[in-house]
């Protein structure tokens, strides 16, 4: 791919927005004096910011390419990311779940598990889950090493130390407070910044209609039936089908059930916004506020990959094209970089790679701080240093935020054996969020669940995982990191539909080893449960500003429900 052509008012922006990031991070450091402020955010954040940071905690560099990415090669069925797999989940988690996050007073999800069940299973946890944030983060600086290469010309190596040194030095100073802030300000850049790009390839393809056409044209080339590209639902009877390569079951249990629930409950990198809001109701709505724009989302992330496609292998006059990877495979990672240089002009052209660099940064940045977070309290302070002083453990963060980066540097490494990093990420939530979220759901609304069962569930619900990946592999691949490790049993169409079996199977090995296992070892008592488990806690009461979370939930439920049957 050529290098892209940046006016001075193009670079203009780009500096201005970097310098603004810096500068927050760097004034926030005089307000960051303790472990408390540097990783909570004082517990003083208003709803509103904290729902935004919420929804744009998950707007990393991952989520806006990837997401493109993905609506170039499987087609509008990338929405299911969010209208089965996203909005659903997010209302659970306000609804009922961070009661017991927020009132716990638990400053992670690791140490509320710790609180439920026991010292075991937080650990497992917390080691896994700084795994996962690891190779999160890998993946946006994966993504913004592509972008800085499409850029500048640099190379991928000199790009991603580039990007990770201008992280390192935001996330360093600010904490949490500075990545919440900025993610506001990315939510904003985003919609600033891809509307007019929405618009610009609307228009070239002849509006809706015509993209609907010319999408018609490519599921037919691909082998599918006209209207595949651009149908949620109807044509997942047959795994074959479909371009993302599964069954109705698979989706709805996979990623509707098992990987949706199991981000937005229990992944940290989100919870942690909440936990940072200035009292219950506000943590409760949270969610609530982000899941609204949520909806809306897929026409500003997943369209343009829609419009590429089309222009790719629809046949076009304008020269747009995805470019090729050397094993011959379209680069839809490329998708927005591309659609950027070919219909901004200079001034825009800045405003949308501004709005790609605030994702970039905001994603990383998000994975980093929860990443600390969980190291500095749940593993170096239950493990290797405990009750040391406040100042202590603000500068042990400091450090990691440093240990983080660079392991994320080795994670990007790992995403370049994928040509749609959506697919990597979904491959990690499988092994690490599908069996929590088993733990969680019998551990709050089952009051018999025990720390051995926990435990034990957790561990063999990751060893499914490994064992289902690695004896499956997606077609047309070879075996390594995308499975096939231990032999061959079955091929998948596609890497996604791997990943939602290995969800599938990673969930339901932890649930029943759970259950199971703690039916045979003895329960805690009730009074060590209260405001742990659904039924022995009190349900939390409204402070009468504005409408009841429960209400709320119900109208998006509705709508969520109206969009999946326009695209049915």
């Amino acid at each position: 791919m050529g290098r892209l052509v940046l006016a001075p008012i193009d670079y203009s922006i780009l500096l201005t927005y970097t310098v603004f990031v810096l500068g927050i991070g760097w004034l926030l450091k005089e307000k960051t004096k303790t472990s408390e402020d540097f990783f909570h955010s004082g517990h003083g954040v208003p709803a509103w910011i904290a729902g935004l940071a919420f929804l744009s905690a998950n707007l990393g560099a991952q989520e806006v390419m990837g997401m493109a990415a993905s609506g170039a090669k499987y087609g509008i069925m990338t929405s299911h990311f969010y209208w089965a797999g996203a909005v659903p989940a997010m209302l659970f988690v306000g609804v009922f779940m961070m009661p017991f996050y927020y009132g716990s007073k638990a400053r992670s999800v690791p140490e509320y598990l710790r609180l439920r069940f026991d010292e075991k299973t937080r650990g497992l946890n917390a080691i896994s889950f700084a795994a996962m944030t690891v190779f999160s983060s890998g993946v946006s600086l994966y993504a913004l090493g592509l972008l800085l290469s499409a850029l500048l010309g640099w190379g991928f190596d000199v790009s991603i130390l580039t990007a990770a040194s201008i992280v390192l030095v935001y996330v360093f100073f600010g904490g949490l407070t500075s990545a919440i802030y900025n993610e506001v300000l990315q939510f904003f850049l985003i919609v600033a910044g891809f509307l007019p790009l929405v618009f610009a390839g609307l228009r070239d393809v002849g509006g809706w209609g015509g993209l609907v056409e010319r999408l018609n044209g490519v599921a037919v080339k691909q082998g599918f039936a006209a209207g595949t590209y651009t149908q949620l639902w109807q044509n997942t009877a047959n795994p074959a089908a479909n371009p993302m390569g599964i069954e109705w079951f698979g989706l709805a249990m996979g990623l509707g059930f098992v990987l949706s629930f199991g981000y937005w409950c229990t992944d940290f990198l989100v919870v942690q916004r909440a936990m940072a809001a200035e009292s219950m109701d506000a943590a409760r709505r949270t969610p609530l506020i982000a899941a609204v724009p949520k909806m809306i989302f897929p026409a500003l992330v997943i369209v343009p990959g829609l419009i590429a496609i089309a222009l790719t292998l629809g046949g076009n006059t304008s020269g747009f094209k995805l470019p090729a990877k050397p094993d011959g495979t379209l680069n839809y990672d490329m998708t927005i970089p591309m659609m950027l240089a070919h219909y901004f002009p200079p001034g825009l052209l800045g405003l949308g790679l501004t709005a790609l660099l605030a994702s970039f940064m905001s994603g990383m940045a998000g994975n980093v701080t929860a990443f600390n977070t969980v190291f500095t309290y749940d593993i170096y302070g239950a493990y290797i240093r405990p009750n040391a002083p406040e100042t202590h453990y603000l500068k042990v963060g400091r450090l990691t935020t440093v240990a983080g980066i660079v392991a994320s540097i080795l994670a990007a490494y790992a995403a370049l054996r994928f040509n749609n990093i959506m697919d990597l990420l979904q491959l990690v939530f499988a092994f690490v969020n599908a069996p929590l979220f088993a733990t969680f759901l019998l551990g709050m609304f089952w009051k018999r669940a025990t720390g051995h069962g926990a435990f034990s569930g957790l561990l063999l619900g990751t060893i499914a995982a490994a064992a289902h990946h690695g004896v499956t592999l997606p077609a047309h691949s070879v075996a390594g990191l995308k499975g096939g490790w231990l032999g061959m049993v079955t091929t998948y169409p596609s890497e996604m539909a791997q990943n939602f079996w290995t969800a599938i199977w990673a969930f339901s090995v932890c649930f029943v080893a759970t259950f199971v296992i703690s039916l045979a070892t003895a329960p805690h008592p009730d009074e060590s449960l209260r405001g742990l488990v659904y039924s022995l806690t009190d349900k939390p009461r409204s402070d009468g500003r504005g409408l009841r979370p429960e209400l709320v939930a119900i109208c998006i439920l509705v709508a969520v429900t109206a969009l999946n049957i326009i695209f049915w």
